[in-house]
């Protein structure tokens, strides 16, 4: 089974015989490059402009495409065709490297929106429920969506969340402790 670069360290043998063990650090920096890499030749294929950014964060590799007029295109609507995207970065991240990839895509800054309304949503339906006693239910989300609500709803005292249903239709609800 594919070992992710968050495990620790991690054989780099993609490139010839077994070397000395990368830090999960190292790791993380060459996933982002071969994103970085992948997704250059995309946007070369699509004819589209954008400046790529790579970086690596709370464990896991960012990779960033800004600058582009047609860069909304490759977000579409409530973020697919991003998730898409992102899901076909990680497996071409895990075709070359032979480790599982858990790397967030943003482009054009959506995500980043998405992450501030989300915890703008979180902060007052958890708000909402601790007032008025009665749970609330939010719209389905993906992972990343009910990633953000739960952290915004965390740091409310007196208020929990947890995920309920089944992919795609899996909810946020908030409810009120105790």
């Amino acid at each position: 089974m594919p070992q992710t670069a968050q495990d620790g360290t991690t054989e780099d043998t993609a490139s010839g015989p077994p070397k000395a063990a990368t830090t999960a650090e190292d790791q993380l920096v060459r996933e982002g490059d071969i994103a970085g890499d992948y997704l250059e030749r995309l946007l070369d294929v699509l004819d589209f402009d954008g400046d790529i950014d790579l970086d690596v964060e709370a464990g896991r590799a960012i990779v960033s495409i800004d600058g582009g007029e047609d860069l909304n295109k490759l977000v579409g609507d409530r973020g697919a065709v991003l998730e898409a995207l992102q899901e076909l970065t990680r497996l071409a991240v895990q075709q070359e490297s032979g480790n599982r990839s858990r790397l967030m895509l943003d482009i054009a800054g959506w995500r980043q929106g998405r992450r501030d309304e989300l915890t703008e949503i979180g902060t007052r339906t958890a708000k909402e429920v601790l007032e008025s006693g009665e749970s609330a239910r939010l719209r389905p989300m993906t992972p990343f969506e009910r990633k953000v609500v739960h952290d915004a709803v965390a740091r409310v005292k007196g208020v929990s969340s947890e995920s309920e249903g089944e992919e795609p239709r899996r909810q946020v609800v908030v409810f009120r402790n105790g």
